[in-house]
Parts: C-alpha cells; sequence; structure tokens
C-alpha cells in the first residue's frame, strides 16, 4: 500500500532511511560516497536536500512498513543548490572535485526547463525488492503528473533501474559520464506515456 508522505520529522527520517538502505550498492551514488561512513552520513541529508519539496508538499510517497520509498518533486520546486554544493564539498575529497563538478554540471544540462515532476530518488529496501513496490511507486507519481497534463523527468543509475523506468514509459534522453564515474542516463515521461 502506498501513502502520501506528511511532513513529520519521524516519517521523514524513515522515508530517508529507507533510500538510504535502498542505495547503498547504487554504482552513481557510492562513485560519489565510496567511503561507508560518509555515505552513511552524507546520502540522507542529500536526499533530503533534492527530496525537500516533495516532503514539504506532500508528494513523497512510501510503501507500507517503509519498505520503498519515491520523492516527486513538484512543478517549479528547486532545491537549495547552496546546500548541496555546500554538502559535496564537505564530504567529497577536495581531488575529486573537479571530477565530481563536471558531473554534476552534466546532469544540470540534461534537466528540461519545461514544467514537469522530477524524480531524484526512487528506492525499496533490498529485503522488498522484486515485489512489485518500485513499479507501485513510480506509477503512484506518474498518474498524478498524467492528471496535470506534465511530463516527468528522473535519472537512472544503473541499468536495472533503467530498464524499470523504459517499462513505465520513459526514455533515455542522453547519458552523463565523467572521469571514472558510473554511467547515469536522464530519462524524460511525456504525458500519458504507456506504462
Amino acid at each position: 500500500m502506498i501513502t502520501s508522505t506528511a511532513t513529520r520529522d519521524d516519517v521523514r527520517a524513515g522515508t530517508l532511511a529507507t533510500l538510504t538502505l535502498a542505495f547503498d550498492q547504487d554504482p552513481v551514488i557510492r562513485w560519489f560516497f565510496p567511503d561507508p561512513g560518509r555515505y552513511l552520513a552524507a546520502f540522507p541529508v542529500l536526499a533530503g536536500l533534492l527530496g525537500a519539496a516533495a516532503f514539504t508538499a506532500g508528494t513523497a510517497v512510501r510503501a507500507e512498513g517503509n519498505r520503498g520509498a519515491a520523492l516527486w518533486v513538484p512543478p517549479g520546486s528547486e532545491a537549495d543548490d547552496e546546500a548541496v554544493l555546500g554538502l559535496v564539498v564537505e564530504s567529497i575529497d577536495a581531488e575529486r572535485h573537479g571530477t565530481t563538478f563536471e558531473f554534476l554540471a552534466q546532469i544540470e544540462a540534461h534537466h528540461p526547463a519545461q514544467p514537469h515532476w522530477y524524480l531524484p530518488f526512487v528506492g525499496v529496501d533490498p529485503r522488498y525488492q522484486g515485489r512489485g513496490i518500485g513499479a507501485e511507486l513510480l506509477r503512484a507519481g506518474t498518474a498524478r503528473a498524467d492528471s496535470d497534463g506534465l511530463g516527468c523527468y528522473l535519472e537512472a543509475s544503473s541499468p536495472r533501474n533503467r530498464a524499470l523506468y523504459e517499462r513505465h514509459g520513459f526514455v533515455v534522453v542522453g547519458e552523463v559520464q565523467a572521469g571514472d564515474s558510473a554511467p547515469l542516463w536522464p530519462m524524460w515521461r511525456a504525458p500519458g506515456a504507456a506504462r
């Protein structure tokens, strides 16, 4: 069962904890934060910053028991870029800043200018993966975007995730890679695309 999250701190913390478990083996996120301690400290902060508008608007969704979560950022919302930059600077080694900023600049260049729903993070607790929870979290957001007549945008960080998103009507619109990073695929879903 999928429910909208409230802005309560305990619900937000549970949602971010679920995403932290889900992204533990993600190739792009762990390229950013290869050290386990830094990952555990920085990733929940990053997810909270990029998905802040989803919590504020009540468009963050989660599966029963925090088995999965998705941060659907409404059209017109923007993350606190200064805070994100500060987190990157303090949690990534200085010698990796150049490649990291190049990677982030490529992501920004692909982000659509037109109004859209943005999904910075969707993930399922590894114990519950493969049970359709991720698909349900995607449907919750794409249905709303369809009713608004708006497209959706996300970045796929693994071939497996990319295939899941393609099954929900997303198409690859580019590829992001810098230095020794894992590839990332910006994806767009037009309103009403097949699911």
